[in-house]
């Protein structure tokens, strides 16, 4: 199985990862977020397409609706940070 690169995006208690290759930028992950955290990146992926980023980290409260939407399984959040001490 080949690795895929992770961008990853985290304050104190969550953190949002995206594939960026996965994603087909259709928008669906800004579109339905009820906070208004991702907004597209001005760059794009190896594939043409404006992945998403989290401009607001702080207003994301962990609702996991992007990830329940992504069709590409291309974003996902962790928001129990603080159970996971290294």
């Amino acid at each position: 199985m080949r690795e895929v690169e992770v961008i990853i995006y985290k304050d104190k208690k969550k953190a949002i990862y995206i594939r960026e290759k996965f994603c087909k930028g259709c928008g669906i992950c800004i579109h339905f977020c009820p906070r208004n955290v991702l907004e597209f990146q001005k760059k794009v992926n190896e594939n043409g397409h404006h992945p998403p980023y989290p401009k607001y980290l702080d207003k994301c409260t962990g609702c996991n609706i992007c990830t329940l939407l992504c069709p590409d399984y291309a974003i996902w959040i962790n928001k129990n940070l603080s159970l996971n001490k290294y």
